[in-house]
């Protein structure tokens, strides 16, 4: 294409209209800005000077100035509800409601944070309330969370399971797993006091929403030795393998020390050296240690510490294998295999522990329900070491 000479007018006419635009712009950003508080841009430059208690305080000024300023309303209230000032947050969002020019929207809006407030506040019952008023509210998915989180707290698992069922018919999200540990904490409560058939069939009603809800197997092997039947506790155990072999150590003491009651301890150590080949498993190590020392001796015990290290090497292993090395050496050499292997435990205390995958807290103890957290089913019945967790 060449180049003609009436192209020049067209830099000057673009460049004009530039201009022209630029213009209206800033009269009508100038116009806007006028009708704005003074307050707001004090708390815009506070906010930009990171001094987040002062902008708050300007924006404050801005609601008592302007209170046609919604956004802010809520912007506020949902600020000082994380910053932990709930009663404030409360007197934001109450104001809201008490408006009569409030559109619905706005207003479902400012139940939904208003029993937010009243959920940090530990006010449940009005939280409660509010939620289950946005039932038909495009906020019904979320207050239904609320409410889940809600009946955990207060330990209402019959509400808990209720809600939900009703998460999962109504928006399609499968809450099946969760409603497994709910009633799992129902067997819990009345097996405690005694209740052994209610238990069994909060228990029974686990494993008909989640068929693989392991917690609900051991505990039904728990109920069944608790009721002196032996080896249908055993079996239950054993059948965890078919849900998730991952769990068997935890049940692997347990599968043990009732065999040995039933005089096939024997049979046990077989059993448990088995897992032991097919899923390499510390806490199985260490009960099978025992169960070998006891009836093939030291020897056979350090054997079977050395081939499992072999195969699955662990600073968790090399200490086992010093404490069964230690029960052979001869006392002048036994001083120098004490040391290196305090060395080692003192090294391996972190790798000994559980860890919550959500949130990272270990613990000694394995939890179905973070105490951290509050995570369902977040750990992993593996120790740290087995998980590639270090720290």
């Amino acid at each position: 294409m060449e180049f003609e000479p009436w192209m020049l007018l067209i830099f000057p006419l673009f460049f004009g209209m530039g201009w022209l635009a630029a213009r209206i712009d800033i009269k009508e950003l100038l116009s806007e800005s006028g009708t704005l508080p003074q307050s707001y841009f004090q708390g815009l430059n506070f906010l930009l000077n990171e001094q987040q208690d002062k902008a708050i305080e300007a924006f404050i000024e801005v609601v008592k100035v302007d209170p046609q300023t919604v956004e802010l309303h809520f912007a506020l209230g949902s600020l000082f509800r994380r910053r932990g000032e709930v009663d404030r947050a409360l007197r934001m969002h109450h104001n809201l409601l008490d408006r009569a020019d409030l559109d619905n929207a706005k207003r479902e809006q400012a139940v939904f944070e208003l029993a937010q407030d009243y959920l940090k506040a530990g006010i449940f019952d009005r939280a409660e309330s509010l939620f289950l008023e946005l039932e038909k509210t495009q906020y019904a998915k979320p207050a239904l969370e609320f409410l889940l989180e809600l009946f955990q707290k207060e330990h209402d698992w019959v509400q808990a399971i209720g809600v939900a069922k009703t998460l999962a018919t109504r928006f399609d999200v499968s809450y099946n797993k969760l409603a497994a540990l709910f009633y799992c904490e129902l067997a819990e409560e009345v097996g405690g006091v005694g209740e052994i058939v209610r238990a069994r069939e909060y228990l029974q009603q686990a494993l008909s929403v989640w068929p693989d809800a392991v917690r609900a197997t051991m505990m039904m092997g728990d109920l069944a030795l608790a009721e002196g039947d032996k080896v249908q506790a055993v079996e239950l155990w054993k059948s965890i393998e078919e849900q998730d072999a991952l769990y068997l150590p935890l049940v692997a003491d347990r599968i043990l020390t009732t065999l040995r009651e039933l005089e096939r301890e024997p049979e046990g150590i077989a059993l448990l050296r088995e897992y032991l080949r097919k899923y390499h498993s510390l806490d199985v190590l260490n009960v099978v240690f025992d169960g070998v020392l006891k009836h093939e001796g030291a020897a056979a015990a350090y054997e079977l510490v050395r081939d499992e290290l072999k195969s699955n090497p662990t600073l968790l292993g090399l200490d086992k294998l010093l404490e069964a090395r230690l029960l052979e050496v001869t006392m002048d050499r036994r001083a120098d295999i004490e040391m290196v292997k305090e060395l080692i435990h003192r090294r391996t205390r972190s790798l000994a522990t559980y860890h919550c995958a959500h949130c990272g807290f270990k613990a000694r103890l394995f939890y179905w329900h973070c105490p951290a957290c509050l995570s369902w089913d977040s750990y992993l019945p593996r120790r740290n070491e087995e998980t590639g967790i270090t720290v």
